[in-house]
């Protein structure tokens, strides 16, 4: 069960051969600029070297500034964003990167994602990221919050073979989403765990809690390891300095098989974001 992941490995391998570092720096609802710039410049100080961002977060801009801000070097960084639903198309989405891109101030992001399989549009979309993989505009391409049924379609109709799919993926949702794990995995498809944490800053589970303390850590970072011995790339998001570094700091103890059953063990279903086979 946890085998997926050593404690000494930060970082998977995409299909592309790149590596993506194993935890990333979300940036949903870090408005305005000022507060992404200052969040991403922190997170970069501390160490993370992976940032994910989108159009609709409205905070690209603010994510650059942070980026410059901190001095890492471009090439030590993974940086991410997304095409939103509107700009889903051929031609706009082939203008939608190169506003991300000038919003960014950067000459490419690392990973470009489909945010959503908005039905009408996403064929077309993904003409469009084939073509600006091939630019290089985006070293890798992926998708988001597709589902198998949509990841059938999608590589039923093309060679390019997502780098990607971004879900949520927590605890409380395994079950609905072990399949489409596994899935993933038998197509080389890196599963990144958005919101890992969102239920859980809500209302601790007591399981959760009893484990924390077995092991000796948070129960913030029980989760995200858990979501590491998964496979998955989980992308906690926080403005808090000190829970931006403990959120790091998950790679020198492991979940037994135990607490693993015990974590796969809580799914109720109940999502913090709409359900995505509801797209048709």
């Amino acid at each position: 069960m946890n085998d997926e992941k050593t404690n000494d490995d930060k970082t998977f391998t995409l299909n592309t051969n790149a590596n993506i570092p194993a935890i990333g720096f979300g940036c949903w609802q870090i408005t305005p600029d000022s507060a992404a710039e200052e969040a991403v410049k922190t997170a970069l100080e501390i160490g993370y070297r992976h940032i994910d961002t989108a159009k609709i977060y409205g905070n690209e801009a603010g994510v650059g500034d942070g980026v410059r801000a901190s001095g890492v070097a471009r090439q030590d960084l993974f940086v991410t964003t997304k095409l939103w639903n509107e700009d889903q198309g051929y031609d706009s989405g082939l203008g939608a990167i190169d506003e991300s891109l000038g919003k960014l101030g950067l000459d490419y992001v690392d990973l470009y994602l489909i945010h959503w399989p908005r039905s009408s549009t996403r064929a077309d979309a993904w003409r469009a990221m084939q073509d600006i993989y091939k630019s290089g505009k985006a070293k890798a391409v992926g998708v988001s919050n597709y589902t198998i049924r949509h990841l059938e379609e999608l590589l039923g109709s093309s060679d390019l073979v997502p780098a990607v799919n971004q879900v949520e993926f927590h605890p409380y949702i395994y079950e609905q989403q072990q399949e489409l794990l596994a899935f993933c995995k038998a197509h080389n498809i890196v599963v990144e765990a958005y919101s890992p944490l969102a239920r859980h800053s809500r209302e601790v589970d007591e399981r959760i809690l009893s484990i924390a303390e077995a092991v000796g850590r948070t129960p913030s970072q029980v989760i995200l390891r858990w979501c590491l011995q998964h496979g998955t790339v989980p992308l906690p998001r926080s403005t808090n300095p000190v829970h931006i570094r403990e959120n790091l700091e998950v790679f020198d103890f492991e979940l037994s098989d135990a607490d693993m059953e015990t974590l796969n063990g809580m799914s109720d279903g109940q999502r913090v974001t709409s359900d995505p086979e509801d797209i048709t």
